[in-house]
């Protein structure tokens, strides 16, 4: 089955983002197994901690580098993706020469209350994301307006256009990954 490395962008016990991942996670069960990188104790970027690698960034990258593939599921945070992907992004492509990211295939989402889901965010994150030597899908994108009664109570899709919709595009991102995957 293929693993993917999923990334969500906010920290918040009750993020809509986390139980968007969830919700996807559901939808792919039996195709695609998620392993959710923990970005909660991921310090900030600081060249002088590679002496002491911690903890954090050891297991992130591990992460990273058992992954098939990488989702990353990002809020919208004043216009742009939130600090603790940009910080996950600098500890995972390096140190030099042990770029995680290199030729991983990837896929970007997120949702928000917003009309416009997380598309800025998302376009800042697709040229991040090239520049750090992942095959980023750029087709079909996913921008998600949060609909809390489209998600029963344990995190279903429950409505049933919304199940078709996001199915699609999980096939979308799993044809991507065999097409340009390891």
């Amino acid at each position: 089955m293929t693993k993917i490395a999923v990334l969500v962008g906010s920290l918040r016990k009750e993020s809509i983002n986390r139980k968007f991942a969830g919700a996807l996670e559901k939808l792919a069960s039996g195709r695609i197994e998620f392993v959710y990188a923990d970005l909660s104790a991921l310090p900030h970027y600081n060249e002088d901690l590679w002496d002491n690698v911690p903890e954090a960034v050891s297991q992130l990258k591990a992460t990273i580098d058992g992954a098939d593939a990488v989702l990353i599921v990002t809020p919208e945070y004043s216009r742009t993706y939130p600090g603790v992907i940009k910080d996950a992004i600098d500890w995972a492509a390096r140190p030099w020469g042990k770029n995680s990211w290199a030729g991983k295939p990837l896929a970007i989402t997120g949702t928000s209350p917003g009309a416009i889901g997380t598309a800025i965010a998302q376009n800042h994150l697709r040229t991040t994301m090239v520049a750090a030597g992942t095959a980023v899908m750029g087709q079909p994108e996913l921008y998600y307006t949060y609909k809390p009664e489209h998600f029963g109570a344990d995190g279903e899709v429950v409505d049933e256009s919304t199940k078709a919709f996001l199915e699609s595009w999980i096939g979308s991102f799993a044809d991507w990954i065999a097409k340009t995957g390891k």
